[in-house]
């Protein structure tokens, strides 16, 4: 309710412009103009967030639509946000009873991007590019916001139903749900959830776009929790019972049999290494009985000299003891 105090919302057109449908949605009237029931229009913004969610998760998509100057900027930075179509420069007749030739048009806006990646305009004269670069940016402001849109949206959010009539006009054709900002001087009963507000401020605008791409990212967020949760359950294949999927009489006797030859090599794998760990320990325990506390390098040293020098002397046949004896 505060923040939508702050925006305006609660400000409607002056008495004498007011559209007596909307007498239901108007609280008051102050100094000529008429004040807006914010109660309802709270009630209507919960009920269009509901109806959007939804619409999401059953995988369709939403398209925003605001061609008043007021509503430009906040519609794409929206619209972008969530990952969804938007048109905010000028509805052209037809984007939705006659999509196919938007398409068409659709195609050759990709194209001419296409020819400015790979080269083509290299090839070409100065007089062709700046014909091709031309309409490309025209079709850029007409259509860069349904480019990537391949099928009719799901759910179409409009700002101000008196501007942009035609594209109401053309979604109740279709059967597009409509979600609507109707201000006191609109008719609620071309939309099939209106919601009461003031749809000149900025503030109030960007309020309620904000509102519904929030609805479109709280959908996504949900499918994509799901996503995540069936990854994992896959990932988890391996606590499966597969006696329950494998019938071993189909196999036969011969898959039992390999069974049970891979249960017998990995049994004797098991004690082998059982055993070799038993022995090292064996022998780790049993390695020596003497003591070597005492245990001096240098005496070892000495012994293997003084057997060194008997054992030459006893090889040459010298008595050390009359060696250096007078003749």
């Amino acid at each position: 309710m505060k923040n939508l105090l702050e925006s305006g919302v609660h400000f409607g057109h002056q008495t004498k412009r007011w559209d007596p449908r909307m007498a239901r949605f108007i609280f008051a009237e102050r100094n000529g103009i008429h004040i807006i029931d914010l109660q309802k229009t709270i009630g209507a913004i919960k009920e269009a967030y509901d109806a959007v969610r939804q619409s999401v998760l059953a995988g369709k998509q939403v398209l925003f639509v605001g061609t008043k100057k007021q509503a430009q900027q906040s519609v794409e930075r929206e619209a972008k946000r969530c990952n969804m179509h938007y048109v905010n420069s000028r509805w052209l007749g037809g984007m939705l009873t006659n999509f196919s030739t938007i398409k068409r048009s659709l195609l050759k806006l990709k194209k001419i991007e296409k020819m400015e990646v790979d080269g083509t305009f290299a090839n070409m004269t100065k007089k062709e590019i700046s014909r091709l670069q031309k309409e490309q940016a025209k079709l850029e402001r007409t259509l860069g916001g349904i480019k990537e849109m391949k099928e009719l949206p799901g759910v179409m959010f409009v700002v101000d139903t008196q501007k942009e009539a035609i594209a109401i006009a053309e979604a109740t054709k279709m059967n597009i749900p409509v979600v609507a900002v109707v201000d006191t001087n609109c008719n609620p009963d071309l939309i099939d959830l209106p919601i009461p507000g003031n749809d000149d401020a900025i503030r109030a605008i960007t309020l309620f776009t904000q509102t519904i791409a929030n609805a479109v990212v709280e959908a996504e967020n949900e499918v994509g929790l799901e996503v995540i949760e069936t990854l994992q359950d896959e990932d988890n294949i391996d606590d499966y019972n597969y006696d329950q999927i494998i019938d071993k009489d189909e196999l036969g006797e011969d898959f039992d049999g390999q069974l049970n030859v891979a249960d017998t090599e990995t049994a004797s794998l098991g004690e082998m290494a059982g055993t070799s760990v038993d022995q090292e320990k064996a022998g780790s325990s049993s390695f020596t009985d003497q003591d070597y506390s005492n245990y001096n390098p240098d005496e070892d040293k000495k012994q293997e000299n003084e057997i060194e020098q008997e054992t030459v002397t006893d090889k040459a046949g010298i008595d050390e003891d009359t060696l250096y004896d007078s003749p």
